[in-house]
């Protein structure tokens, strides 16, 4: 029997190893052909492949790790040397990938086992079981799996007194504040090699130097350590906040490592909690990221799961706009969007208020295929994989779908200013709504509620919104009208 490991299922600790008379590891190049993907992403993929590898020889197993194009080209040499081979495997989360797995396997003469992925909690069964039929709620399911897996709960109750603390979590830092200290992982040979290796063989988009994401289980965990000492203390107050020329500000930077199986779920969440216990984070802080990762995510990859192939069919809006140009050269004028593009080319990674509310708020308000915006986010950021994109992107950020939210997260530049110190260095006024140097969050803002008055108006929790827009006359929406026009072709121009 071989158990066959994915690129994303690496912990060295995973029960689908158990009992395994080898390991097969498969490092496929073709999806990387298709789409020019961040060198980061590339490099972090394929170097903990290899890493991963030599940790799994070291330990013991017989290890075979094939190159090629396809899956299916290093099957075809698997199944020459192991006719009839039987083969074992997580059930991969993203829609349709088990049973094209399963038919190459079987298509071979060999048999493919599906076993429960252990970088989640919450299996497929029990997420059914609990969720039944009806909308999908995320904070009923929060609660339900802190109660059931007995995290920061006291006989079924909340300790700290609330299930969440999201208004002690909305802080800007006082303009003297300095994040603690980002860790770093140099890269060392294998990682140095296959750095250049993606970057001689691909065609990418981003910035290769600097990398500095862990590769190994080993320097995972020293991250989590590092977080859990450094970072959470201060990651709650400023989660929501964004700071000029500061990319990771308290984050954990984990999400590629959980993503990519260096870490799981429970190891992280323990770790947190553990900083709870010792008095060494506020509850706020430990709250706000048990909340990311035993709520969030384990809820994504379910909504996901579930609502797919239709998830990532159509759009509630019907926008058919190209994404502007900015959001692949970084060429623009507004501070925030600057900022958050920069990131995402140097680093291959933005912090989730930079996801949802500059780059996927301007996406949506601007008009652009949330289909487009969803690739980009795919190949430009470490942690993005298909599963998780989808759902955030086409549902959260920007309302194409409805089957997990009842409203867009939509804002005019007001929400930025409170969140930011971007503004205030930003040649364009937040103040202003109209005029050449009008914040162009403003006038999109109020065009986009205009625009799809039919579909939002009466959903979920726009009422606020649509009094605000009931109470502008004709002359204020023509000048508002014609300055988002102006924008629009602005930022298809790339003169923003």
């Amino acid at each position: 029997m071989t158990v066959w490991l994915l690129g994303d299922q690496l912990h060295p600790e995973s029960h689908v190893l158990d009992g395994a008379d080898r390991v097969l590891l498969i490092e496929a190049t073709a999806f990387a052909d298709r789409r020019s993907y961040h060198p980061q992403k590339l490099g972090l993929v394929f170097a903990a492949m290899r890493h991963a590898r030599d940790r799994l020889q070291d330990a013991g197993y017989e290890v075979e790790y094939r190159r090629g194009d396809s899956f299916g080209d290093a099957l075809d040499a698997h199944f020459e040397t192991h006719p009839g081979d039987d083969l074992r495997l997580m059930r991969p989360p993203s829609h349709g990938a088990a049973d094209r797995l399963r038919e190459l396997v079987e298509s071979r003469g060999g048999t493919l086992t599906l076993v429960d992925d252990d970088r989640f909690l919450c299996s497929p069964a029990a997420f059914d079981e609990w969720h039944g039929g009806g909308d999908f709620r995320h904070e009923d399911f929060y609660r339900w799996m802190r109660r059931r897996e007995g995290v920061l709960t006291a006989d079924g109750d909340p300790v700290g007194g609330g299930w969440n603390f999201d208004e002690s979590n909305r802080e800007t830092p006082p303009d003297d504040w300095s994040p603690p200290p980002v860790p770093r992982y140099e890269p060392d040979a294998l990682t140095r090699e296959t750095l250049d290796w993606v970057e001689e063989r691909f065609d990418t988009w981003g910035e290769r130097e600097g990398f500095a994401w862990p590769v190994t289980h080993e320097d995972a965990r020293d991250a989590l350590d590092h977080f859990v000492t450094h970072r959470l203390p201060e990651f709650g107050p400023y989660q929501d906040a964004m700071v000029g020329d500061e990319w990771a500000l308290a984050h954990s930077l984990l999400s590629s490592s959980l993503n990519l199986g260096l870490l799981g779920p429970r190891e992280v969440v323990d770790a947190a909690v553990g900083a709870w216990e010792r008095d060494a984070a506020p509850i706020e802080s430990v709250e706000g990221f048990v909340r990311q990762v035993l709520g969030w995510r384990e809820f994504m990859r379910h909504v996901y799961r579930r609502t797919m192939p239709d998830l990532a069919e159509g759009d509630l809006l019907d926008r058919s706009r190209d994404l502007p140009s900015l959001y692949y050269d970084g060429e623009t004028r507004m501070r925030c969007l600057d900022e958050a593009v920069s990131h995402v080319y140097d680093h291959g990674y933005a912090h989730h208020i930079e996801r949802l509310m500059v780059l996927s708020n301007f996406a949506t308000l601007v008009g652009a295929d949330p289909h487009e915006l969803n690739e980009w986010f795919h190949v430009g950021f470490v942690d993005a994989y298909h599963w998780v994109t989808t759902p955030n992107v086409l549902g959260m950020g920007t309302f194409a779908t409805d089957a997990f939210t009842s409203k867009p997260y939509v804002s005019s530049g007001n929400y930025v200013d409170k969140m930011s110190d971007h503004c205030t260095a930003c040649p364009y006024d937040v103040d202003a709504t109209t005029g050449e140097d009008a914040c162009p969050f403003n006038a999109l803002y109020w065009d986009f509620l205009k625009e799809h008055e039919e579909t939002l108006r009466g959903t979920g929790r726009m009422g606020l919104m649509y009094s605000h827009v009931d109470r502008k006359g004709e002359a204020e929406w023509a000048a508002i009208q014609d300055r988002a026009s102006k924008l629009r072709e602005r930022a298809a121009e790339g003169s923003l």
